[in-house]
């Protein structure tokens, strides 16, 4: 693995912070914090978390997470105790590790449920304080959305691999809804003095569809400029492409479960954190075990690094040969 030297700024290295970090759990939690975010500002509601108020807590947080990789047990046992099934749930009680144990914002409350008339309103996800005394509103999304194919520039396009949920739905909620929480009259009544500073804290990847190298160039989606443009990016592709795309594409593959979708993976037989199996397998095995699924199927492409060890190169979905017409129809509606 390679070394990594203490962090001099906020802008850490993440690769270099994930290649010296072990165990699955402490990787997704780096990646929570560290990777880039998947919306740009949207002022003056929309305006987005920020961890770390200083290059001071950014570097405290590597140490922290290089101490934490050697001893990951109660992180596991928090995990564990949670009984965590969902990509969501595990994003939040990583999160909320981190705020109780870790050296910069400390948490006040997670889940702190708004009603009226006995009606539930909606739930606000953290409220944090920062060491200055800055009382923060953190509402969080992990999402994995795939670009449908069309040209547009349009948030729409964005669709989940379920065609149950779109980027631009789940943007106007997250703005119209779930931020203005902790502005409302009822919450005073809680017992969390204010005023909040809401803030989104929108992490997850991103995925656009593969073509041959013929058509390299109407594989360039434009991306909508609510969307930042260092976020991470994987791709999808139909199981009718996928003997094309494999050949020569990577040594090893494996099926990500879904607790899997946050940190690349490295060659791990389970992941501890979550229970879930990383198996790797050629690229036939990978189309036998695909040729069972009636959905969409996360995957991950696997390389050596020149020794015994394999790291995760790539990423994306490989849909049923249907799914893509659906896609286009459902980003339209």
């Amino acid at each position: 693995m390679k070394a990594l030297e203490p962090a001099a700024n906020a802008a850490v290295a993440l690769d270099a912070l994930l290649d010296s970090l072990v165990d699955p759990a402490v990787r997704d939690l780096a990646w929570l914090i560290f990777s880039p975010d998947l919306l740009c500002a949207q002022p003056p509601a929309g305006m987005l978390a920020i961890p770390f108020e200083s290059a001071g807590e950014a570097s405290a947080t590597v140490a922290w997470l290089l101490a934490l990789d050697q001893d990951a047990h109660d992180l596991h046992q928090s995990l564990s105790a949670s009984h965590v099934t969902r990509l969501g749930r595990y994003a939040e009680c990583l999160l909320g590790y981190f705020l109780r144990h870790g050296p910069a914002a400390r948490l006040v409350a997670a889940n702190v449920a708004l009603r009226r008339a006995g009606r539930t309103l909606g739930e606000c996800d953290f409220l944090v304080e920062t060491a200055s005394g800055k009382r923060l509103h953190w509402e969080l999304a992990v999402k994995c959305y795939l670009h449908a194919g069309g040209a547009r520039a349009s948030m729409a396009d964005y669709v989940g691999p379920n065609l149950q949920d779109r980027f631009d739905l789940k943007f106007t909620h997250l703005l119209d809804h779930q931020l203005p929480l902790s502005a409302r009259e009822e919450f005073a009544s809680l017992g969390h003095s204010g005023p909040w500073d809401a803030q989104m804290f929108v992490k997850g990847w991103l995925f656009y569809r593969w073509r041959d190298a013929a058509d390299a160039a109407a594989a360039a989606a434009p991306v909508p400029a609510e969307i930042h443009p260092a976020h991470a990016r994987g791709w999808w592709l139909a199981r009718g492409d996928l003997s094309r795309f494999a050949a020569g594409h990577a040594e090893a593959w494996a099926v990500l479960p879904r607790l899997a979708w946050l940190a690349p993976r490295q060659r791990v037989p389970v992941d501890h954190s979550t229970g879930a199996a990383v198996r790797l397998l050629d690229s036939g095995a990978l189309a036998e075990q695909l040729a069972q699924q009636s959905g969409p199927t996360m995957v991950a492409a696997f390389a050596r690094d020149g020794g015994a060890c394999w790291f995760e190169c790539s990423r994306g979905f490989v849909v049923p040969n249907d799914w893509p017409e659906r896609a286009l129809a459902y980003a339209g509606q």
